[in-house]
């Protein structure tokens, strides 16, 4: 169905591509893809983030389940450059977000996250040697599926804010757009568990990665969250960042702290004065896997509240999940429909993207190195960096 002639494309671009598990990264140039078959686009890449932790996955400091050589990446902002002709609603120039969860079009439950996780399976790690050998989203041109390009109003997110009516923008910088491939995450174990306006939520740990952009989105929601974490200048910090990220958020109340203290019962109690508590976000890291966080936060709920797992916590064994009908429910990443519900928040404005809250650092593919080292401390609340190849 797709008719428009694709944009103007040079014959090569640059990418930058890992041969090795411990090479780093190098600067390439490859052959741009031209007529894309059946469920694929070609996009032009205008805003690439970076994970804090890229520069560990690709210097060999840890050791990721991927194949090398690897075109490196993860999710990104583009402009579709051409499209095959199977397309029925995306258009070329159109503004997308694509999305690094990548599913079996036969079988969903195979999957991997392009350029970092080859989810675990055979039938993962040939989709990831398929898809990521040259297209990742480091790179000034990426070919991916179709399916995992969502389209986003650019009127509404880029456009003035000194319009009227229905023209009237929300004057956000492409570049920003990028931060919302780090939200999805706390977002899909939100929506989950079904988190609503007025629930009051437990975040634990509140003051990682995250966990605290899982702290924003749900003050967003409008919830009251108990953030939980062990050192009480990080709570505040990140207390602080949520009332600065605008007038929904900063209503008194919005966000309490809770230190760790390692006595199940006694956070517990701590988490208990705060009130009736609805829900649990646990995005525990593999560094704190014995942590007792989560069975003081499970403690806390009430008959029938609910829990969502997304870290690797081993602390769930207390009586109270069987006595007080708790559900436990474990969450990978998100679904289709959490990011098309997640954009929509965003072209309505539930989630500022503006410059009063983000802060966002911007470097060419040429400056990897720095870039991945400024990502490894800049991160957090309203703050990003991304390539702008």
């Amino acid at each position: 169905m797709q008719s428009t002639p694709p944009l103007p494309l040079p014959t090569t671009h640059r990418a930058l591509i890992l041969e090795t598990a411990s090479s780093g990264l190098t600067p390439k140039t490859l052959n741009t893809p031209s007529s894309p078959p059946p469920g694929t686009a070609l996009v032009r890449a205008l805003a690439s983030p970076i994970l804090p932790y890229h520069g560990s996955i690709y210097s060999g400091q840890r050791e990721p389940p991927i194949t090398t050589p690897l075109a490196s990446g993860f999710s990104f902002i583009g402009r579709i450059a051409d499209i095959a002709s199977d397309a029925m609603k995306l258009k070329v120039g159109e503004l997308v977000y694509v999305d690094c969860v990548v599913r079996a079009r036969d079988d969903p439950t195979i999957s991997f996250l392009a350029s970092i996780y080859d989810g675990g399976s055979e039938g993962g790690r040939e989709l990831m040697k398929m898809w990521c050998k040259e297209g990742g989203s480091f790179a000034e041109f990426v070919s991916v599926p179709m399916e995992n390009c969502f389209g986003v109003d650019e009127g509404r997110l880029l456009g003035s804010t000194l319009g009227s009516g229905s023209g009237l923008g929300l004057g956000y910088a492409v570049q920003d757009l990028a931060y919302m491939a780090f939200l999805l995450v706390p977002f899909g174990g939100l929506q989950d568990i079904n988190i609503t306006p007025g629930e009051t939520i437990v975040v634990c740990p509140a003051t990682g990665f995250y966990g605290s952009l899982g702290v924003q989105i749900a003050v967003c929601m409008g919830c009251r969250v108990i953030a939980m974490g062990r050192d009480e200048t990080k709570l505040n910090k990140l207390k602080d960042d949520i009332i600065r990220i605008g007038p929904s958020a900063s209503r008194s109340g919005s966000v309490e702290t809770v230190i760790i203290t390692g006595d199940i019962d006694a956070d517990a109690s701590a988490l208990r004065e705060f009130g009736t508590i609805d829900a649990v976000l646990d995005i525990t890291p593999t560094s704190a896997t014995g942590s007792t966080h989560t069975q003081s936060a499970i403690k806390s709920l009430r008959r029938g509240g609910r829990v969502s797992l997304m870290g690797s916590t081993a602390g769930i064994a207390v009586p109270e999940v069987m006595v007080n009908d708790i559900m436990l429910r474990g969450k990978y990443m998100y679904n289709r429909e959490t990011v098309v519900h997640l954009i929509k928040m965003l072209e309505r404005g539930v989630i500022p993207l503006d410059q009063g809250v983000m802060d966002t650092k911007t470097f060419t593919l040429d400056q990897w190195e720095e870039a991945m080292s400024v990502a490894a401390e800049h991160n957090g609340v309203g703050k990003c960096v991304v390539f702008t190849p």
